[in-house]
């Protein structure tokens, strides 16, 4: 007995040891992970914020050897950096880029004397809400073809804005690739695929040439030179149409030049041309957006009877 005891005190000292390694193991390799992040600095002004949510909104400069200027969210950690940030003040920080995620670290936040300088108008703009009616908007797609919502009248689809250089992986990289995983199963479920459709909108329009749009939208597909965006189309338009559909979708907010801010926003439009369901985020699964389009395509075939 006394040596089953001490048996069993061994093994209890040798899964404990163990565990503890591997503890140590996945600590060092979250570590590992963070400090092989691409960093960059990042300046701009404060637009909105949320201390619970862990995220802020800033308009930021151009980010050398990253991407253009832009107003765009992104998940900032430090707390104690929300009990002194306020719209309007200015942030310094680093940009941390690592495999699927990015975020901000180490800010410095500058704020004003009081009406030193007016703080930026926040948006007025809401959120559409289930059962809205999505207005008409006129879009150039990858053939360089105009399209319009009415192109879509008796079929579900999914719709989402992207633009083809965002260069943060948790981002519009993300969107298509949840976008691609929607499309290949309706490559594979025909009677699906038949009817749903998907929408990128890029508000980009400057760049996102029907060209560029018809190359990433191919690359993204995996057919390539074979792609005929049956399924999914790639399209944007001139820039104050894109902001007029941005706007619908709260992308907005009334600052100088009433810019679009880079936020997420996924929306399943009904095939009379509704709002069905509002993703904000990138947490949503392909998964869920199928389980939409399939509901409104079995919907769609009873109303259509027999």
């Amino acid at each position: 007995m006394k040596h089953t005891g001490s048996l069993l005190k061994r093994a209890s000292f040798v899964t404990a040891l163990a565990a503890l390694l591997l503890s140590v193991t996945a600590g060092c390799q979250r570590a590992e992970v963070a400090d092989e992040a691409s960093r960059y600095e990042l300046k701009g002004t404060v637009v909105a914020f949320d201390k619970n949510q862990q995220q802020v909104i800033v308009a930021h400069e151009a980010v050398p050897g990253l991407m253009e200027a832009m107003t765009m969210p992104f998940t900032l950690k430090e707390k104690a950096a929300y009990d002194v940030m306020q719209p309007g003040a200015k942030i310094q920080a680093t940009l941390a880029v690592s495999g699927d995620r990015s975020w901000l670290e180490n800010p410095v936040i500058s704020v004003s004397e009081p009406d030193a300088h007016p703080q930026p108008p926040t948006s007025s703009l809401r959120e559409p809400s289930v059962g809205d009616e999505v207005p008409d908007f006129a879009l150039v797609n990858q053939d360089g073809k105009r399209i319009n919502l009415h192109n879509y009248r008796g079929r579900p689809f999914a719709l989402t804005f992207i633009y083809t250089r965002c260069p943060l992986p948790d981002y519009c990289p993300l969107m298509s690739e949840k976008f691609a995983g929607v499309n290949r199963e309706l490559a594979r479920d025909e009677e699906l695929g038949a009817k749903a459709r998907l929408l990128s909108v890029s508000f980009d329009p400057e760049y996102d040439t029907p060209k560029v749009l018809r190359s990433y939208g191919a690359a993204h597909t995996g057919e390539f030179s074979d792609e005929r965006f049956a399924r999914w189309q790639f399209a944007t338009a001139e820039m104050g149409e894109v902001r007029r559909l941005a706007n619908f979708f709260g992308l907005a907010y009334e600052g100088d030049g009433r810019e679009i801010i880079h936020s997420l926003r996924t929306a399943v439009v009904t095939p009379d041309g509704k709002i069905f369901k509002v993703y904000r985020g990138n947490e949503w699964k392909p998964e869920e957006v199928l389980a939409d389009l399939r509901t409104l395509a079995a919907s769609t075939d009873k109303k259509a009877g027999p």
